[in-house]
């Protein structure tokens, strides 16, 4: 494929006729387009693709782009794209531009109010790039579409196909084709007047990066409302103090920032000021740094400049040489050629030829914004050379004079992800903040709007091998200390307890989830009263989790926690007027029934949201009847390690969740066989965890059972939804017999309306094995029928004891005497002492 001839449309390589003929059809082509919106997600999951290909020397898309650069630049122009398209780096983008790395979701900013916001594509965005720096065009490109933006790059017709190749790659990057179909290359001479008109006619926005030529020329063609982009051609410097300019290591790193790139990038340093308004100070100064310039500068070889730039240094020099007559200028110049400093007693900023050529100026700080103001739109960045009160004290000055970036003296031409461009966000210049006023009673329990209209496009699981809890322990040995903010403990109710670790931002990105889960479920922030009684402490997460997740709802909170006084507990909800409680189905329902008579009595609990565990259908019938709850919902679907996973919806019943899907693709696989199972057949739940910075979770199979369910929710949502069936440890093998522990508790509450706690425990025995059903003596039966029930409803416990593999008894007790497990105070559901 020969790419130096061709222009790229929406995933196509086309001709310069074809180019014409489809260009005439711009304006349509984005209302077509602009109806599809492009989630971020998809976006990051090209882009890692593609980052991954340009950091392996060995991949084709590396090859083919090495072979387009000159060979001294080839490896660091690939690194710096390589790392400006990994996940990380962008979500660090989207959260410091946008806000989140979700922006384009119509979600409430104010969980008490019914106003959505998000921030939509300005629409049809064209990028004029330059010749001069290859990342820029394919990385502006990639801003657009972060952004939503159907992009049009015009390039060089001299310029190489790099950028064409980078775009196309990421277009074949992702499956779902949005992306491919957002983006345009043409290449051609800006001399093709009726090519450049048909490009910016149509345009919403117009990002042009040159000089002021180019951006004049933007505009012109730009139509009325058009937004026009500037990333013009700036000048910046270094300001030094008395102090900082003693000191030969800071004159060292100032000569380092000049020698860098020749000057040409716009965050050179182009002029030094010092501090002084003292002419012999200022000679004197300029006479030492022309001597650490030499010194740096013969230990980098300069390229020759070209003729133009060549004479234009000589003719500045020659200049100032004859102004040294007037007491106005001194020269200090390398005898060949390769550098010059040129002082000057005048302190009016001056642009410098470049190439190793700086000027030395005098700039009392009283005088900087008056001084440097009148060149305020060129202005970007300056290198501050002082102490911490300096440094403080003279970027207010700096940016009242209309610099945009302050840094320290020797990493002038260093960056950080996310860092504004020129003074703005270019995601906030490429989009618009768009809002929708809903009418509150109908909206309150609809998180974000998107999820009414149409299910949500989700790249495809990984094609990596299964991965369960020891992989992931065993990953956390090497884990990046950089992505290791905050740690968890797991309550350990399947086995020893489990440590994961999390970002700040994935802890955020997590718990925002969550909250929204939370609204569906018919949690009200503006006027719910909720108690945090989910157990705390032990690096165990719940109480932790759900104090986050309501503080990020604005609703007013409670944070008690679980705790054996039930009395002090019970207290504090009637004496705060709590009608909401959050909490371990276990715990909730020992406090309930431990105070009864004083909260039957208050009479004030209106909703019960719960997790870890699962409330039976005679539990809740007790809490609606004896108690007046009117809600009773799961609060979240989650696990430690991966976090939330799903959430009810007011039309959610029994375990049935929505999955959160801005967090998680969910793959549901054969019991035994690792293969998708039919649509609606139960498997095992295996999740890919999407918006985790460090720790990686890609198909993780996290122990429970569920089937999918079909077609749209009751509430409108689109959002697929789960069944929860139990888990892998809920079935046990007894008396050579696959015991399930549901099966169990489901024929208790069927057949004899049972609604207490039920526990399973598992012995050796002497001769066979033996099981050992335990209830609640407040609500048990007669141990007798209790037996005759499991045996007639679960056949397989009556096989086993029929053909004398199995002793079978039945024990009523406190409740008190169940095991818990210490951290989370979850049932144990089955103990087993084999």
């Amino acid at each position: 494929m020969i790419t130096s001839v061709l222009h790229l449309w929406q995933g196509e390589f086309v001709d310069d006729a074809e180019a014409g003929r489809r260009l005439a059809g711009l304006l349509e082509l984005a209302g077509r387009v602009l109806t599809r919106p492009l989630p971020t997600d998809v976006v990051l999951g090209a882009c890692a693709a593609v980052s991954r290909d340009l950091d392996d020397p060995a991949s084709a898309l590396y090859g083919r782009l090495a072979g387009q650069l000159p060979a001294d630049e080839a490896a660091d122009v690939l690194a710096e794209l390589a790392t400006a398209l990994t996940r990380e780096a962008l979500e660090r983008k989207l959260r410091r531009e946008l806000g989140g790395p979700r922006p384009e979701r119509l979600t409430r900013p104010d969980a008490r109010e019914t106003v959505y916001e998000a921030w939509a594509p300005v629409g049809l965005l064209v990028h004029i790039a330059p010749g001069n720096a290859a990342a820029v065009a394919p990385l502006s490109v990639v801003e657009g579409l972060l952004a939503g933006n159907l992009n049009v790059l015009k390039t060089s017709s001299s310029d190489s196909a790099l950028a064409l190749d980078v775009l196309a790659a990421l277009g074949a990057a992702d499956p779902s084709g949005l992306i491919a179909e957002r983006i345009v290359v043409l290449r051609f001479s800006s001399a093709r007047r009726e090519w450049l008109q048909a490009l910016c006619g149509p345009a919403d926005a117009i990002a042009v990066w040159g000089g002021e030529d180019a951006v004049r020329a933007a505009g012109e063609l730009a139509q009325p409302g058009c937004r026009v982009v500037e990333w013009g051609h700036r000048i910046s410097f270094a300001y030094l103090t008395r102090q900082a300019a003693s000191a030969d290591g800071m004159l060292d790193a100032l000569a380092a920032d000049v020698c860098r790139l020749e000057q040409q990038a716009c965050s050179s340093p182009q002029v030094v000021y010092l501090d002084t308004d003292d002419t012999e100070e200022l000679f004197a100064f300029a006479g030492r740094f022309a001597e650490r310039l030499a010194k740096v500068s013969d230990a980098r070889q300069a390229p020759l400049p070209g003729p133009a730039e060549q004479a234009e240094i000589t003719t500045v020099q020659q200049l100032a040489r004859l102004e040294q007559h007037l007491g106005l200028t001194r020269v200090f110049a390398a005898e060949d050629g390769s550098w010059r400093v040129l002082a000057d007693t005048r302190c009016a900023l001056d642009a410098s030829p470049l190439h190793r050529s700086v000027w030395v100026k005098p700039l009392p700080r009283h005088a900087i914004t008056a001084t440097l103001r009148p060149m305020r739109r060129y202005l970007q960045t300056a290198a501050i050379g002082g102490d911490r009160a300096d440094v403080a004290a003279l970027s207010r000055a700096m940016f009242a004079a209309g610099v945009t970036r302050v840094t320290p003296v020797g990493s002038m031409l260093e960056s950080y992800e996310g860092e504004p461009h020129d003074g703005v966000y270019a995601l906030q210049r490429y989009s618009r903040r768009v809002s929708v006023r809903a009418a509150g009673a109908d909206f309150r329990t609809v998180p974000c709007l998107d999820d009414l209209t149409a299910p949500p496009v989700l790249p495809p699981a990984p094609d990596t091998p299964l991965l369960g809890k020891e992989g992931v322990q065993r990953a956390l040995a090497t884990l990046d200390p950089r992505h290791a903010h905050l740690y968890f403990h797991s309550g350990g109710s399947t086995g020893t307890p489990a440590l994961s670790v999390f970002t700040c931002d994935d802890y955020d990105n997590q718990m925002r989830a969550a909250a929204d889960g939370l609204l569906a479920a018919g949690f009200d922030p503006a006027r719910d009263r909720a108690a945090n009684l989910f157990y705390s402490g032990g690096m165990y997460g719940s109480f932790i989790s759900f104090f986050s997740i309501l503080e990020r709802l604005n609703a007013t909170q409670f944070p008690i926690a679980a705790g054996p006084d039930h009395a002090m507990v019970a207290e504090a909800l009637v004496g705060h007027r709590a009608d909401t409680l959050f909490g371990m189905p276990s715990y909730l329902w020992q406090l309930l029934h431990a105070e009864a008579d004083r909260l039957r009595a208050y009479g004030g609990i209106r909703k019960v949201f719960y997790g870890g565990e699962h409330f039976t259908a005679e539990q809740r019938r007790v809490l609606t009847d004896d108690f007046g709850v009117e809600v009773i919902r799961s609060a979240a679907y989650g696990s430690t390690d991966l976090g939330p996973l799903g959430y009810q919806c007011v039309s959610c019943d029994g375990s049935v969740h929505h999955v959160l899907t801005d967090l998680h693709t969910l793959e549901i696989l054969d019991p035994i066989e690792d293969r998708p199972v039919a649509p609606g057949e139960p498997g095992r739940l295996v999740f890919t965890s999407r918006a985790r910075a460090g720790q990686r979770l890609e198909r993780y199979e996290i122990g429970d059972l569920g089937r999918a369910v079909d077609g749209t929710c009751a509430c409108g949502s689109t959002v697929p939804r789960l069944e929860l069936l139990g888990r892998y440890g809920d079935v046990v093998r007894v008396g050579t017999y696959f015991v399930n522990y549901r099966r169990v508790v489901r024929a208790l509450e069927e057949r004899l309306a049972y609604h207490g706690e039920v526990q399973l425990s598992v012995a050796p025995g002497t001769d066979r094995e033996e099981l050992t059903v335990r209830l609640d003596e407040q609500y048990a039966p007669d141990p007798g029928v209790t037996r005759t029930a499991v045996t007639t409803e679960v056949p397989e416990v009556a096989s086993a004891v029929e053909e004398g593999l199995l002793s079978l008894s039945v024990q009523n007790v406190r409740r008190e005497a169940f095991e818990r497990t210490p951290t989370s105070g979850k049932l144990r559901t089955v103990v087993d002492l084999r």
